[in-house]
């Protein structure tokens, strides 16, 4: 059975879908590449976002498997045609790329390559990458390249799709640094203000220590031992936001793996016992996973802080095709009606616009002095 490419208005269309589907930088960079070479049938497709130091920052590639790619060794740097698209800013359509007086080789595991098209992806006028395919997929003479114009002018418009795309992405992991800065500066003016406060605290109590040492030894006794405990809950203060400011490792290990890490060490930090479980519960976007774990951050930070909860339960599981993500304490609980008041002493407002901003719901239960559960539903998982 022949191999036989998609072709049409309806292929296009769904590679530019594909496109404004992700929202990942890299996720963005593979469905370009892997679309570009299914609409142009073309054997090896390839992507390069330059760096400013004469490589490139990313580079994927789309025909390689991954024991070719390890074996052909570093980033190839940007030289010969790569260069030229890159710094001359013009389609590049050959016959035979080794043939072309650029040409600089490739290293020995590199796949063979013959005849070549490539075109820089522009955003207005800074070269933000270059995309190339290399041995189209069909009978062509020897020395007659087999891509053609309307191959080029496909692959014009898949280019300038691909810009918009690259930037939006970029756009919006850089809101998501901007969105993490800001947190880390929110835990950071808490965490002055609470650890501050302790200090005020243990350096009143051991000034009456000292005055009670002589007068009354067994008051003075008792103002020290409240000096450890106030030691003891500042300690406790600083490991907990350390853990809170440090960036979670997410792309690296996933949801359940980093949950998991948090709370056990939120476990030791606090006299609380807090406990985590999740099975079974897939991949989700990168947006759903953040949003998912800033919620689990602001409630156990409400649970142990502010409602001196004895036991804090997080548990992320699967139901009926949604992800639901539960945080249940035993802490002093409100009174769900005051919202207003609550919201903003709980960050509870915060927590519901993550939510709904992933497509999801937040539902809050809880009573005066009966604790708070905690419940964020999203589809998918």
């Amino acid at each position: 059975m022949s191999h036989r490419p998609p072709s049409g208005l309806a292929a296009v269309s769904a590679a530019l879908l594909a496109m404004s589907r992700h929202l990942e930088v890299r996720d963005v960079l593979k469905t370009i590449v892997a679309s570009a070479r299914e609409l142009l049938d073309a054997e090896y497709a390839a992507l390069g976002v330059p760096d400013d130091h004469g490589g490139f920052a990313q580079f994927v590639v789309d025909g390689v498997s991954d024991e070719q790619w390890k074996a052909i060794g570093p980033l190839p740097r940007q030289h010969g045609i790569l260069a030229a698209m890159l710094h001359g800013g013009k389609t590049e359509r050959l016959a035979d790329v080794r043939k072309d007086p650029r040409f600089e080789g490739w290293p020995s595991t590199h796949p063979d390559m013959s005849d070549f098209l490539g075109l820089p992806i522009r955003d207005g006028d800074e070269t933000i990458g270059a995309l190339f395919l290399a041995n189209k997929r069909c009978p062509k003479p020897e020395g007659v390249c087999g891509f053609n114009a309307e191959d080029e002018e496909l692959l014009s418009i898949l280019a300038q799709h691909a810009a918009i795309a690259l930037t939006n992405a970029r756009l919006y992991e850089r809101s998501r640094e901007l969105t993490i800065a800001e947190e880390r500066s929110r835990l950071a003016h808490e965490l002055h203000d609470a650890v501050s406060q302790k200090l005020f605290s243990l350096r009143l109590t051991a000034q009456a220590a000292a005055a009670l040492v002589d007068r009354d030894p067994a008051r003075a006794k008792g103002e020290l031992q409240q000096v450890a405990a106030l030691a003891a809950e500042a300690v406790d203060e600083l490991r907990a936001a350390v853990v809170e400011l440090r960036p979670a490792a997410l792309d690296e290990d996933g949801l359940v793996a980093t949950l998991r890490t948090q709370v056990q060490v939120l476990d030791r930090a606090h006299t609380a016992r807090v406990t985590f479980a999740g099975a079974g519960v897939r991949a989700l976007p990168a947006a759903q996973e953040e949003a998912l774990l800033r919620v689990t951050q602001e409630a156990l930070h409400n649970a142990l802080r502010h409602a001196d909860a004895g036991h804090v339960d997080v548990t992320l599981a699967r139901r009926d095709g949604t992800t639901v993500l539960r945080i249940t304490d035993d802490g002093s609980g409100f009174e769900p009606a005051a919202t207003r008041r609550a919201g903003r002493h709980l960050g509870l407002v915060s927590m519901r616009d993550r939510a709904s901003g992933v497509g999801g719901r937040l539902t809050v239960e809880s009573e005066p002095g009966k604790g708070t559960t905690i419940e964020m539903e999203i589809p998918g998982g």
